[in-house]
């Protein structure tokens, strides 16, 4: 039985369902457009987005705005979720236990966005949304069909922070993801003045 964002929001907002939530000073649920057509998927919060409650508002989440920015899209017009919405601490990868603790409301967000378009950014995202058999390094940039959903692999922005070599990946990976959403009449560019 599909739930409604008030109830998923407070089921989130209540849940102990592993050791993540005795340190966590917020909840980070998610945010943008509650039925975009483009849902990006990461990791999880860090300590900024712990400290606002708020996905990808640290550093990365700076790097992933001017990602946006350059195939034209601002941050409102899509929806950006976590696997696990409560921090690890010293932003270590989440646990399965925990990843799996979180997984159903991930899978209940996607279902009320009911996006056409899914980008898994980063390791973690992609082993839980695609499976343990796709890896980031060998399969960033492909796209997998799921239910109708286009779901593509990219690197975190963090890691781009970390590895500056791999920024010129994660712009052939951008190109692609307005390539297909135009493919899609996807049309959730910022007009050019």
């Amino acid at each position: 039985m599909r739930c409604n964002w008030e109830t998923l929001y407070e089921n989130i907002c209540n849940c102990n369902k592993c050791g993540l939530c005795t340190k966590r000073n917020h909840v980070v649920v998610g945010m943008g457009d509650a039925h975009a057509d483009v849902m990006l998927i990461g990791e999880g919060p860090g300590q900024e987005e712990d400290r606002q409650g708020l996905p990808f508002v640290g550093n990365a989440g700076k790097l992933l705005d001017k990602m946006l920015a350059a195939i034209d899209i601002k941050r409102d017009r899509v929806y950006i979720a976590n696997v696990v919405k409560c921090r690890p601490e010293n932003n270590r990868t989440p646990n399965p236990d925990e990843a799996l603790a979180c997984l159903p409301y991930l899978r209940e967000q996607t279902a009320l966005v009911s996006p056409k378009i899914i980008v898994c950014m980063g390791a973690t995202a992609v082993r839980y949304v695609l499976g343990e058999d796709f890896k980031i390094t060998r399969d960033r940039g492909k796209w997998v069909e799921r239910n109708g959903i286009f779901i593509m692999p990219t690197y975190h922005p963090a890691a781009l922070l970390y590895d500056e070599k791999k920024k010129r990946e994660a712009w052939a990976d951008l190109k692609e993801l307005r390539r297909k959403m135009t493919e899609l009449n996807i049309n959730i560019f910022e007009e050019t003045p």
